[in-house]
């Protein structure tokens, strides 16, 4: 299942509040950095040079219910098979299953504590990534059939940026932000959590995946925890910044991928988006799934 991030879509669902903490802010102006140099300046670090397996990795909770819609979009990636990709895709269970073998008891407490199945994708994304590397892109993403050979010809990181205006609640498209020097007060930046390539044991996926096993372990009696700063890409965003920041690794290991969207683009709209199994008509509520979910 995808995080569904908002695309450029004019959807007035703001992910940010209207004034932004120091912290935030620094967060951003940090990001807005990265997003915008140029990639032709950064060497890949001697520890990177080994590539990741040539494997794209998806999840969807309940196969036995995908959407056909949904489908269509997987299925848009099977071309790559004949350009010697691997597609796996996985569903609640078999992603629990991975991580309980390859990660233990902890972790699968903490995936038993994602309660939306957007949450369940963004933590097994994480910890799949870290233990064997790999591409995973989210199940709403249709491919447009472009070469991606080169994301996979080193093992650093690629994310794509993402850029939001507070003021106009809508997303900036790349061409406006990633631009050296392009910034406006209302926008925020930040970084997508599809897609996620990388090689195993990469420590800003390391990190994601340990920021969101302490989120979830921090039980609250009050209130369920906010998906995208838990699981979702306000925990990658901080990761990459507290890593860079510490400089426990370069920042030369994260490749900003700044026209992701002639590669793949989130599907929009899809059915799902406009029920429940949308996390942002979730957010802090417990999920249950409809026995009316749409079928194949």
């Amino acid at each position: 299942m995808a995080s569904d991030l908002l695309s450029d879509q004019k959807i007035n669902l703001t992910p940010f509040s209207d004034t932004l903490e120091k912290n935030e802010r620094d967060r951003s102006n940090f990001i807005r950095e990265l997003v915008q140099r140029p990639n032709e300046l950064a060497r890949v670090p001697a520890t990177f040079l080994a590539t990741p397996p040539k494997r794209i990795v998806q999840f969807w909770d309940d196969l036995g219910r995908l959407p056909k819609d949904v489908r269509e979009c997987m299925e848009s990636w099977k071309k790559l098979e004949q350009s010697g990709f691997e597609l796996q895709v996985f569903d609640e269970s078999s992603a629990r299953d991975f991580v309980r073998v390859h990660l233990g008891s902890r972790h699968v407490k903490a995936f038993d504590k994602c309660y939306h199945p957007s949450m369940k994708s963004d933590y097994f994304r994480y910890s799949y990534i870290f233990v064997e590397g790999g591409f995973y892109v989210d199940a709403d993403d249709v491919y447009h059939g472009t070469t991606i050979e080169h994301l996979f010809s080193d093992g650093r990181l690629k994310l794509q940026p993402f850029c939001y205006d507070i003021e106009t609640a809508q997303m900036v498209p790349p061409s406006d932000f990633v631009t050296l020097g392009a910034n406006q007060l209302s926008w925020i930046f930040y970084l997508n959590t599809t897609p996620l390539i990388a090689i195993r044991n990469h420590p800003i996926v390391e990190r994601a995946l340990m920021n969101a096993t302490i989120s979830l372990e921090q039980e609250s009696k009050d209130e369920l925890p906010e998906v995208q700063a838990t699981t979702g890409p306000g925990n990658l965003t901080r990761s990459v910044f507290e890593v860079l920041v510490d400089e426990s690794c370069p920042e030369e290991a994260l490749l900003i991928v700044h026209d992701w969207e002639k590669t793949s683009t989130s599907k929009w709209p899809l059915r799902y988006r406009s029920d429940k199994r949308n996390w942002r008509l979730s957010n802090r509520q417990a999920y249950r799934a409809s026995p009316r979910a749409e079928k194949p």
